[in-house]
């Protein structure tokens, strides 16, 4: 069974954060939730949701996952690069070629980690400014060896959809698509 690690910082957007986990387990991929910060309990952006995670990023071993995903938001996706822990494990997991997936104001982390330089990304159109070194593209979801990254709130369904998709093969997602009446 694949396993996917998703960062939990405070001021995160709730359809990007709900969307990839429940995507995820439809498709039988193990979703572990990541609180980046000193509780288990994080809210959402607007303050809609508080997500129960399931341990700490201090307490994390994160060897064994085939993915990290980085929800955007704001400030969610401003605390994911202010951790100093966020940055190593996004550097690690790029480094590794496993899957490292981002949505909206998220990819930022990426170039605060220093990886993937060079890749195709796409954004919310906000933070483009902070992309220099990528080859930034208006589109939805963009893949790039082994990065997925999306515009926004709106195409969180197609971003987690992307991400099991490569998790999990195409006979699975078929199912899936099938069964979310997509």
């Amino acid at each position: 069974m694949s396993r996917v690690y998703i960062l939990v910082a405070e001021g995160f957007e709730c359809v990007e954060m709900l969307a990839p986990i429940d995507v995820m387990h439809r498709a039988g991929v193990d979703v572990v939730r990541v609180a980046v910060g000193d509780s288990l309990n994080v809210t959402s952006s607007h303050g809609l949701v508080t997500l129960k995670c399931d341990v700490l990023l201090a307490d994390a071993v994160m060897s064994d996952g085939d993915a990290i995903i980085l929800p955007g938001g704001n400030p969610g996706y401003i605390n994911l690069g202010a951790s100093t822990q966020v940055l190593d494990a996004v550097r690690r997991f790029y480094r590794d070629g496993r899957l490292v997936a981002a949505i909206c104001g998220a990819p930022t982390v990426l170039a605060l980690a220093g990886v993937a330089h060079g890749c195709r990304i796409t954004c919310h159109s906000s933070v483009v400014s902070r992309m220099e070194g990528y080859d930034y593209v208006r589109e939805g979801v963009v893949e790039c060896e082994n990065l997925i990254t999306a515009a926004g709130a709106g195409l969180s369904i197609d971003f987690a959809l992307a991400i099991a998709r490569r998790l999990v093969g195409e006979d699975v997602m078929r199912a899936v698509r099938q069964g979310m009446e997509l």
